[in-house]
């Protein structure tokens, strides 16, 4: 009876240690579960990371990119800048040539002109000096064709030459100044009045004492006269 007894303690005692061993294999079981989907969970997890890892990574690179694409921008505009400048200071440059070539050129053109009007000046009144040494001569056969007693021969050998040096004065653009009619003090020189009347206005030539010249335009000596002038 004891040994039944005995029996079914031991067996009753194994059945409670293999509930034990069973109940704790179930808690083992579903801690290696919990295990399991923690692990998966913690595996997700990780993905994520590695994804979001991967994705900044990106998103780095890619930033990286932009700053190299904006420096080799910025590098460009600097450049263009440099090639700007450059090509605006050979602009200002070329300027300044052309205002220099244009001043000298017209510089040039101005002494060309002067030196042209100064030639034809020359060329004009080349005369001038020659006609003032003649005019002298041409004043005493003047006044020895007025002297009285000259024989034929004397008169037209006197008026041969006059009339020779007025046509050589006349060639070379001299000619005498009308002394006749009203009195003009551009060509005239008053060295002496008469009292006007009705015959003879004021300011009208009486008497030409001295003939005048003039080259062209311009006077080599006035005439000198004698005006009438009111009393």
């Amino acid at each position: 009876m004891t040994e039944d007894i005995k029996e079914e303690v031991k067996e009753e005692e194994a059945t409670e240690t293999t509930e034990e061993v069973v109940e704790e294999t179930k808690e083992a079981t579903e801690t290696t579960e919990e295990v399991v989907e923690g692990t998966k969970e913690a595996t997700e997890t990780t993905e994520e990371v590695v994804e979001e890892t991967k994705e900044a990574t990106e998103t780095t690179e890619e930033v990286v990119e932009g700053t190299k694409e904006a420096t080799e921008t910025t590098e460009e505009v600097v450049e263009e800048t440099k090639e700007t400048s450059e090509l605006e200071e050979a602009q200002a440059r070329a300027e300044e040539f052309e205002n220099k070539y244009l001043r000298v050129h017209a510089e040039m053109q101005n002494i060309q002109r002067r030196a042209k009007e100064e030639r034809q000046q020359l060329q004009k009144y080349r005369s001038q000096d020659l006609a003032k040494a003649i005019l002298p001569s041409l004043d005493n056969i003047e006044r020895a064709l007025a002297v009285e007693g000259l024989t034929d021969d004397v008169k037209k050998g006197l008026e041969m030459i006059q009339e020779s040096l007025i046509n050589g004065l006349k060639e070379e653009g001299i000619e005498e100044i009308a002394a006749d009619g009203e009195f003009d003090h551009n060509f005239h020189m008053a060295i002496q009045t008469m009292p006007a009347d009705d015959e003879h206005p004021a300011d009208t030539i009486a008497q030409v004492f001295q003939k005048g010249y003039k080259l062209h335009d311009r006077i080599l000596r006035p005439a000198m006269v004698v005006v009438y002038k009111e009393n």
